[in-house]
């Protein structure tokens, strides 16, 4: 079975394609013929060395990927979310050594499976799981009510689009950074205001929101200089493990996705909420599986809009 990985940490041309044994659903299981895999940050990281800790207990091949859509294959006993055999679905992975999205066939539990969007590609299907999932967790840690203010940062990106999006079907009111050239986009995703991206997007925030926003979901990772947008009492959600000093009595969580990786019903919630036009879908390339080194480097190069997808035949 053919995936792409890496032997040993480097750039993207360190990514190759990698022979692994075949592998079938177990009870509560589900196979997944993989169509497309989506390219993440945490991918690039699993490449390139920067998670090398906590992939030390795996060893290599090093196969990275948490987002994939395709067909279901196989569906072990005890399964009980409805998936068939035959289903176009969609999975949210957490990789561990050679079991990453990016392989022929994925094996995973089913409470990590859901039906793809009707009508959606297997790359824009793919984009949902992992990024869909990390932007409802945030939301459900910040725990606002319809009529408060969220902040958003990077909304431009992937993550940030669907807090946007997600945040507006939760009624409530968005206030979002982007450059000049995604303002327009951001607008579209649902943003009420749209404020100047930079180091002093808190000034910015607060110019419209005096008294300072009730939640903030820092997807541009700006951490400790965007706090001074959040409301004495509010609430921030962080990515990428930041852990703030207690100040102003703010509710500080941090984002990890891994907790909602067996949350078969929200995942299919976010499958519901495309479907009705709530979310959209960004794809910002694919690439065939023999280039998947150029997805990391067009990752890596910045600027992408929607994600890097790779796609297996």
């Amino acid at each position: 079975m053919r995936a792409i990985g890496v032997h040993a940490y480097g750039g993207p041309e360190a990514l190759e394609t990698i022979d692994l044994p075949e592998v079938h659903a177990g009870p509560g299981k589900v196979r997944l013929r993989v169509h497309a895999a989506t390219v993440n940050p945490t991918d690039t990281l699993a490449r390139n060395g920067s998670r090398a800790e906590a992939q030390r207990e795996f060893g290599f091949p090093i196969v990275p990927g948490m987002d994939a859509a395709g067909v279901v294959d196989e569906v072990g006993p005890g399964v009980t979310t409805g998936i068939r055999v035959g289903d176009r679905a969609m999975a949210v992975v957490v990789p561990k050594g050679a079991h990453g999205a990016y392989r022929q066939n994925l094996v995973v539990p089913a409470a990590s499976v859901a039906r793809a969007p009707a009508n959606a590609s297997h790359a824009e299907a793919s984009t949902l799981p992992m990024n869909g999932l990390t932007a409802r967790l945030s939301l459900d840690l910040l725990g606002l009510e319809p009529g408060q203010t969220l902040a958003v940062t990077g909304a431009a990106g992937c993550y940030g689009g669907y807090v946007v999006q997600l945040a507006k079907v939760a009624g409530l009111t968005v206030i979002a950074d982007a450059s000049e050239a995604d303002s327009d986009l951001v607008s579209r995703l649902g943003a009420d205001i749209v404020v100047p991206r930079g180091d002093d997007v808190a000034e910015a925030i607060r110019r419209h929101v005096p008294e300072g926003v009730d939640g903030l979901a820092d997807g541009s990772v700006q951490n400790d200089l965007v706090i001074g947008a959040v409301r004495d009492g509010g609430a921030f959600t962080s990515i990428r493990g930041f852990s703030a000093r207690p100040q102003r009595a703010i509710a500080f969580t941090t984002t990890w996705v891994v907790e909602y990786s067996q949350e078969h019903q929200k995942l299919d919630e976010l499958r519901q909420l495309v479907e009705d036009g709530a979310v959209t879908l960004r794809v910002a390339a694919t690439f065939p599986v023999d280039r998947a080194s150029e997805a990391h480097a067009r990752l890596e190069a910045g600027g992408t809009r929607g994600r890097c997808v790779i796609e297996f035949d």
